[in-house]
Formats: C-alpha cells, sequence, structure tokens
C-alpha cells in the first residue's frame, strides 16, 4: 500500500499515485485516472483502464494504481496561472525539437516516470493551438508508445482524421477537466492521423505507456 506525491506538476498542482489501497478517502476535488486494467470502484461504479472522473468526498476502493490531479480547480484566474506556467515550464519545441512544434505556444513540464508509465503536463496557449496533424511520436525514437491524455485546466478536443488534412476529420472528442479521450492506438501501437486542439487556453496531462521492458526514466 502506498501513496506517493509527484513532484512534476508543483507548483501548480498536487498529484499523488496511489497503489494497492483496498480504500482510500478523497478529500478534496480531483481528477481521478485509473492507471490499471483493474478498475477502481467509486459507490456501484466501475472506473476502467485509462478512464477518469472527478472525485470528491468519497472512498474510493480496490486501487491498483490510481492518479490523483488536486488543485485543478483552484484557479479562477486561469490568465494568471497561465502566465506563471510560462515562467517555469519551457516550450515544448525547445526540449522535444520537433518541426511541427515550432513557434507554437505549447510548454512542458518536467516528466515523472512510474514503472512504464511516464506522465508530463504541456500548457497549450493559443486558440486554434496549430500543434500538427502527426501519427507518430519521434520524441521517443523507435519505441512503441501508446498515448492518451487527460484535460486539466481549460477546454479542448482530439481529433482524428483519416489523412493529413484537417478537412478529412472523422472523430472529434471535446475534452473539459476530468476527461481523458479513448484511446487512438491499436494492438500495435499505430495511430490515425490525430492531434490535440484547444478551445480555450489549457493544460492537459499526457499519459506514456512504454512495452514493460523500456526504462520510463530515459
Amino acid at each position: 500500500m502506498s501513496v506517493a506525491l509527484l513532484a512534476f506538476a508543483e507548483p501548480f498542482f498536487t498529484v499523488k499515485y496511489v497503489t494497492d489501497e483496498a480504500e482510500y478517502k478523497v478529500e478534496e476535488r480531483s481528477i481521478l485516472v485509473n492507471l490499471s486494467e483493474q478498475p477502481i470502484w467509486i459507490e456501484a461504479q466501475r472506473l476502467g483502464f485509462l478512464q477518469s472522473v472527478v472525485v470528491t468526498g468519497i472512498i474510493i476502493r480496490k486501487v491498483a494504481k490510481g492518479l490523483l490531479v488536486e488543485r485543478f480547480s483552484n484557479y479562477p484566474d486561469e490568465e494568471a496561472l497561465f502566465k506563471e506556467v510560462k515562467k517555469i515550464w519551457p516550450l515544448a519545441y525547445d526540449i522535444r525539437k520537433e518541426e511541427r512544434l515550432k513557434g507554437v505556444s505549447h510548454y512542458l513540464s518536467p516528466k515523472a516516470s512510474l514503472d512504464n508509465i511516464r506522465l508530463s503536463m504541456y500548457h497549450s496557449g493559443s486558440v486554434p493551438l496549430n500543434v500538427g496533424l502527426h501519427k507518430d511520436h519521434v520524441h521517443c525514437g523507435e519505441m512503441l508508445l501508446k498515448e492518451v491524455h487527460t484535460q486539466i485546466v481549460g477546454y479542448g478536443k482530439m481529433q482524428q482524421c483519416l489523412e493529413k488534412d484537417i478537412d478529412t476529420l472523422y472523430l472529434e472528442e471535446p475534452m473539459a477537466p476530468g476527461t481523458t479521450h479513448k484511446p487512438m492506438f491499436d494492438e500495435r501501437g499505430n495511430y490515425p492521423w490525430h492531434q490535440y486542439e484547444t478551445i480555450t487556453p489549457a493544460i492537459f496531462m499526457a499519459i506514456e505507456l512504454l512495452p514493460p521492458e523500456a526504462d520510463a526514466s530515459a
């Protein structure tokens, strides 16, 4: 049984990694993400693998691997929050050097590593964001990567396209705080053309699932 504090989103959000807890009391309003294929129980409801909800004042049960993001709703002035974020988090382009991110108002937090899971947060500062349709995650090299995103602050949408052209859009999932979009990858880790797009300036969390043999700290 364990509850570990993860520092990657500080000083803006408190993130707790809860493992092997039969029962855990969630005191304050939090985003709960299930990182295990074993369901988490919230009263009579099951929270499945890579699903998320907002919970408060409730005991969650059978938590094999759960992530809690606290203080996400503590910012009535989101513009002031984003201004502070930009002082601390570097531009994603400066870290990842991907051409599609060049000149994009997209900021990246430090990473946290949990076994074969890597976590990071992004601040998307413009509307539209124009981060670019992509299939591959070149910042991971040849490594098979399965990734989903959880909305933390603001509103966005995950878009899927038939081709590298937004006019071929065929599926769009709106994302509000506490929402994790459905996994897009197949069993081999193949993706459609996709992108995250802003509805408002926003912060989301990227959850990267690496092969069990991979080193998540790399």
